[in-house]
């Protein structure tokens, strides 16, 4: 349905004219959707004189009615149909907007006013709703980054970088906190949660409101996923369309060679993301004791924000002790379930859409092969080497974890706990410095050699492509496969019956050598701010913030100005990654005409 206006008689001038009022209404739209947004914020984020909010009210119904106007214009200017999905939602956002705008205006009376309200939650839905039109059309301008000409590897990271400024900010409103908060502070928590780490220097249960511990979810919920992702698949969804330079740019953020399969790898990502939360959410809702909390409402918020927190790998907790606080220490089921979302949300998402792929060949030819259609046909190594890489090298990983923490914590946390509660402490133990951050016993408590343990956990971290940081499961598995290499006198690296490239095997070379480099001068740097701390203590926090774990020995508090620096940075390193940074700052070198003779160097 595409109202056919004509304005001139004139074709060419009819479809400029036309041209000329979508590009006004586009920005009509913009500019409403970032003021609404920051009216919402003002009203969210500080104490408000009653005078100065009936006027910026009249300005924020009057952004809604400019949105809900506009969008109604481009599907009738621009949409060739009403039937895509797409569309449908525009025409009933826009309808949404505008008579939200006449209810807030009192145009219907008091009775049907205070009704609707009363429906609609007085103004959460209101609010909601703003702020996914701000992330829309954010979301729309974000598509037009490539333009910038800027490296894939520069702009993800800048991306991280204005996302902690950003949430800087947002943490640095008065409402935020139930106190002040200095820079540094509000600053040090926004890197923590972006860059899922759980570092915290102010209590998350204490310090921050529930407004605060909102934008903190937010944070980390976009953090462990990356921006691009979210903003290119919601900007392509009510964009309809990616230009071949969109579909070029975005391909390297989620590993996609098939630059039409972005859209549906985006999907998938977003879908299963949402699936694993949701059902993290409802265990943990179910486990936990309603009379821990005060309310549903309470209850709610705490099962989802510890599920995404869990998914993300960010180790945040709205509990002052963590998972370790009384009335939660001893919910079993609810540790284990928010370790199952940990291990999904760090096994990184080319290992989850390989398995997608695999199941959904053996589902299709099962069922064809039932009705008749078509002999089952067996598609070999539909498992791709990294995959299977991954998978063993999390197994062996956290089986070692959970031997390692049985055998040295039996007189430690372990002791006066039941057979189920020493079994689902050792699980969760295991899992947890896998970039994930939570503690279900006091870490102060832990045994010497289960720190130890921990630092080489931690060091490894999650896998490629995942919501976890560190040197990855990958580089650590391709590194000692090399390393048996050299040592049996072969060649070429080996396994699964496929040859690793030598491209693969400078990678992991560099990225271990860099990981070792930015921890050993952080923990030196640490060690000259802090020279008070003691050295075990140190390296677990620097081995925590490069990693993004968030576990911590207890000094995270303590650290001086500088060491709280030091920390950021390395949070940024180890989410981000130590070669990305590198590739993006180091100029390219172009094909390489030449080649020098061959001369060894003693090693060994």
């Amino acid at each position: 349905m595409k109202l056919k206006l004509k304005f001139f008689s004139n074709p060419d001038r009819n479809i400029l004219f036309l041209k000329k009022v979508m590009k006004i209404q586009e920005k009509v739209v913009q500019l409403s959707s970032i003021f609404a947004f920051g009216i919402l914020l003002f009203h969210l984020g500080y104490s408000i004189d009653p005078k100065d909010q009936v006027a910026t009210s009249f300005l924020f119904n009057l952004c809604l009615m400019l949105i809900g106007t506009g969008y109604l214009v481009k599907v009738l200017l621009v949409e060739k149909s009403i039937y895509p999905a797409r569309v449908i939602f525009e025409i009933l956002l826009s309808i949404l907007l505008c008579l939200t705008a006449l209810v807030r205006w009192n145009l219907f009376g008091n009775d049907t006013t205070e009704m609707i309200l009363s429906f609609s939650t007085h103004y959460h839905l209101i609010n909601a709703l703003v702020i996914i039109l701000f992330f829309i059309e954010l979301s729309k301008f974000s598509l037009t980054v490539n333009e910038l000409k800027l490296s894939p590897s520069l702009v993800f990271i800048l991306s991280f970088i204005i996302l902690i400024f950003v949430g800087t900010g947002l943490l640095s409103l008065p409402e935020a906190t139930t106190g002040d908060i200095s820079f540094i502070d509000a600053l040090f928590t926004s890197t923590s949660a972006v860059c899922v780490t759980g570092l915290i220097v102010l209590d998350t249960a204490k310090d921050f409101t529930f407004f605060g511990q909102v934008i903190i979810m937010i944070l980390f919920q976009i953090g462990g996923l990356g921006i691009m992702v979210f903003t290119s698949f919601f900007g392509f969804f009510f964009k309809g369309s990616y230009s071949i330079e969109n579909r070029l740019f975005i391909r390297d953020y989620i590993n996609e060679n098939n630059v039409n399969e972005i859209y549906t790898t985006l999907f998938k990502i977003i879908s299963f993301t949402v699936l694993v939360e949701g059902i993290c959410a409802f265990l943990i809702y179910h486990f936990t004791d309603s009379a821990q909390f005060s309310g549903q409402g309470d209850q709610l918020f705490f099962s989802l924000f510890h599920a995404i927190s869990a998914f993300c790998n960010a180790g945040f907790s709205t509990l002052s002790n963590g998972l370790y606080q009384e009335g939660f220490r001893e919910a079993y089921n609810m540790h284990l379930a928010i370790a199952l979302a940990i291990v999904l949300g760090g096994i990184g998402f080319p290992v989850v859409l390989n398995y997608y792929s695999y199941v959904k060949h053996l589902i299709v030819g099962f069922v064809k092969s039932v009705l008749g259609l078509e002999k089952y046909r067996h598609t070999p190594r539909v498992s791709s080497v990294n995959t299977r890489l991954v998978v063993y090298t999390t197994g062996i990983l956290l089986v070692v974890g959970m031997v390692v923490y049985a055998i040295s914590e039996q007189e430690h946390t372990l002791k006066g706990l039941s057979v189920y509660g020493k079994f689902a402490t050792t699980v969760f133990g295991a899992v947890t410095p896998r970039t994930a951050g939570f503690n279900t016993v006091d870490m102060r408590e832990l045994a010497v050699p289960t720190v130890l343990v921990y630092l080489f956990l931690m060091w490894i971290g999650a896998s490629p492509g995942s919501t976890g940081g560190g040197l990855k499961t990958s580089t650590f598995a391709v590194a000692m496969l090399n390393t048996f290499s050299i040592a049996s006198g072969k060649t070429r690296v080996e396994v699964f019956r496929r040859q690793l490239s030598n491209e693969t095997l400078k990678k992991a070379f560099a990225v271990i050598t860099l990981s070792v480099l930015v921890m050993g001068l952080g923990v030196f740097l640490l060690m000259i701010f802090d020279p008070e701390l003691p050295m075990i203590d140190v390296a677990f926090e620097v081995f925590s913030a490069f990693s993004t774990v968030g576990l911590t020995l207890g000094i995270t508090s303590q650290l001086s100005l500088g060491s709280k620096l030091v920390l950021m940075v390395i949070m940024l390193i180890g989410r981000v990654g130590t070669l990305t940074i590198l590739i993006a700052i180091v100029r390219r070198i172009g094909e390489q005409r030449y080649k020098y003779p061959e001369e060894n160097v003693y090693i060994t």
